[in-house]
């Protein structure tokens, strides 16, 4: 949910000011950097051929026709969270590619996920690949390649949770959802999804009643137990949905706002429900849904939820905020700034203040309250989609081609 109250990293910063270290990063990725103990992990896929450079925004004909024929190296980087040395790279795969991508997707856009003994990371088409901390490949596993809605490529991560490893694959072809032993890569279990492409990533969600598995689709909600069988679930999403879910307040908040569509919805479902919940028409709530907005959500950074607000980043470059035990708005979109911005990685919050990073590297500063009132904006100066990481009182965000490491430098 990205919340880091007590932390000191600074809330200001440039590309010279605040900087503890910052190194250029091989390849290209937007998966967000992910940190454990002491070391940084960061997953990227470097092509011995051209690479056509990401348009920002949003925009019809990013998508290509066809896959490079160029050799591609998957790859896994460790860095020192201390002075960002490289401690280690693991080559996942050689090879080129078996699918196209939209222009602003990578090969690597798939956050990767650890514990504290493994590091998991996952890449579409490619395979799962699990290493330990120290770099030694330990297991790997894959399933055959599938078709993406108009070739736009994968993005949706796994979650790891206990013994456990999670990961949903919506796709043209043959969607499922599949759980594996974590220490293993064994299959546990996999069951077929009546879903088309999509690039959500799950949440395990526990609440007072049980611990399940919430994966967002196109055509429904559903919730799954830890063995795989559903639960609940409901429709009337956007027909694209990205935005992760997740819970506070004993509430579990989903939502989808494909800028297209009419129907942007934001639900807060309670726990312990079974069956179809789906709103009857003109229903707002009912007994497992406690409050529903019809066109409240954003495309693709996820809400962020921070005191008693229920905050949303628009891509286009809008700010607003509601109750989140209620739903009700307390400020309606209130613009960034003047000129065209879009924003594709979620915000996160520290201190009173809410942080959203555009697609051109600023980060726009707010105070967090019931009113709006942006305080100051950092750059960086390069295209950004990945969402920053926070690891104690340190930030680190990664731009195109580099990862840079935010902390006071007093």
């Amino acid at each position: 949910m990205g919340v880091a109250d007590g932390s000191k990293f600074p809330d200001r910063w440039g590309t010279n000011e605040n900087v503890a270290w910052r190194i250029k990063v091989p390849g290209r990725g937007w998966s967000s950097p992910i940190v454990w103990g002491d070391r940084v992990f960061v997953t990227t896929v470097v092509s011995e051929g051209e690479v056509e450079a990401p348009k920002k925004g949003l925009y019809f004909g990013g998508e290509r026709k066809t896959a490079p024929q160029s050799t591609h190296r998957w790859l896994v980087l460790c860095y020192s969270l201390k002075d960002g040395k490289e401690l280690w790279r693991q080559e996942a795969h050689r090879g080129t590619p078996p699918n196209q991508l939209h222009v602003k997707n990578t090969y690597a856009s798939e956050t990767p996920v650890a514990d504290g003994e493994r590091v998991y990371a996952y890449f579409g088409n490619i395979g799962l690949f699990c290493f330990d901390h120290d770099g030694k490949r330990l297991w790997s596993t894959n399933w055959p390649p599938v078709k993406t809605r108009y070739g736009w490529g994968s993005a949706g991560s796994p979650v790891v949770h206990g013994d456990r490893l999670f990961l949903v694959n919506d796709n043209e072809d043959k969607s499922f959802a599949v759980a594996l032993e974590a220490k293993t890569g064994g299959q546990l279990w996999s069951v077929e999804r009546d879903e088309p492409s999509n690039w959500a990533t799950p949440y395990v969600w526990q609440n007072e009643k049980r611990t399940e598995l919430v994966v967002p689709g196109r055509k429904k909600v559903r919730s799954y137990d830890l063995d795989g069988r559903v639960l609940w679930e409901f429709g009337g999403m956007s027909t694209i949905v990205i935005p992760t879910p997740f819970s506070k307040f004993g509430l579990l908040y989903v939502c989808s706002g494909y800028v297209g569509d009419k129907t942007r919805p934001v639900f807060a479902i309670k726990p312990g429900a079974s069956g179809d919940i789906t709103l009857g028409a003109g229903e707002t709530n009912s007994q497992f849904i406690a409050w529903y907005q019809p066109t409240a959500a954003p495309y693709n950074p996820s809400p962020l939820l921070y005191g008693d607000q229920f905050y949303v980043l628009f891509d286009f470059g809008f700010l607003s905020s509601h109750d989140a035990r209620t739903g009700k708005v307390i400020y309606d979109k209130q613009r960034v700034q003047t000129e065209t911005t879009s924003f594709t990685a979620s915000p996160w919050a520290a201190n009173g203040k809410i942080y959203a990073l555009s697609e051109d590297g600023d980060t726009f500063v707010f105070a967090a309250g019931p009113e709006y009132r942006l305080l100051h904006k950092n750059s960086l100066d390069e295209m950004c989609m990945a969402t920053p990481a926070i690891a104690g009182d340190r930030l680190l965000i990664r731009t195109l081609s580099k990862l840079y490491c935010i902390a006071s430098s007093r």
